[in-house]
C-alpha cells in the first residue's frame, strides 16, 4: 500500500490528472463492505492533507462503521458532466482511522469543522484513470500500483 505522496512521487503526471478529477467536483462515491459482505456505496468528499488523501464521515455513520470493521474501500470520482473529459478516476485500498485526539493535525483549520467526526487516511493499493484516447475512438485505461510503472490498456 502507498500514501498519496508515494503515488505522486512515483507517477506525478498521473497523480496530477487523478487529483484534478477529485477536485473537479466536490462529491464522489465511496464503496465499503457491509457486515454481511455486500458492498455499500455512499457519497463522500475527499481532501488532501500533507502526504495523505483523506475522507471524513459524520460520527457513527454506516460508512465509518463499515471502514472500522473492514478497512477496504473503493473510491470513484464524480463523472461530472458525462463528457469523459479528464477521465474517470478510481482508487482502492484500505482506510486507516485517525484517532480523535489526532484529527486536528490533519486539518488546515480545525475550527471550521462542526462537532465530532471520523477522519480516515486512504492507503492506496491501486489507481485507475479511464478515459477516451486523443481521437475519442477507444477507451484508454492507466493503472498504477505501488512500486510499479503505469500500465496502459486500450479497449
Amino acid at each position: 500500500m502507498a500514501t498519496w505522496k508515494q503515488f505522486t512521487d512515483e507517477e506525478p503526471q498521473l497523480a496530477r490528472a487523478v487529483r484534478a478529477r477529485l477536485e473537479f467536483t466536490k462529491h464522489h462515491v465511496l464503496a465499503t463492505v457491509r457486515a454481511g459482505g455486500a458492498p455499500r456505496v455512499s457519497g463522500t468528499e475527499v481532501a488532501f492533507h500533507g502526504e495523505h488523501l483523506t475522507i471524513g464521515s459524520m460520527l457513527n455513520a454506516v460508512k465509518a462503521k463499515d471502514l472500522q470493521r473492514d478497512p477496504r474501500y473503493a473510491l470513484h470520482s464524480n463523472p461530472g458532466d458525462g463528457s469523459m473529459d479528464g477521465g474517470d478516476a478510481k482508487i482502492s485500498g484500505r482506510a486507516i482511522e485517525v484517532p480523535a485526539d489526532r484529527i486536528d493535525h490533519y486539518l488546515d483549520r480545525p475550527t471550521d469543522v462542526p462537532g465530532a467526526f471520523h477522519l480516515f487516511l486512504l492507503d492506496i493499493d491501486d489507481v485507475v484513470l479511464a478515459g477516451l484516447n486523443e481521437t475519442r475512438t477507444a477507451m484508454q485505461i492507466q493503472l498504477w500500483r505501488p512500486g510499479q510503472p503505469v500500465r496502459l490498456f486500450t479497449r
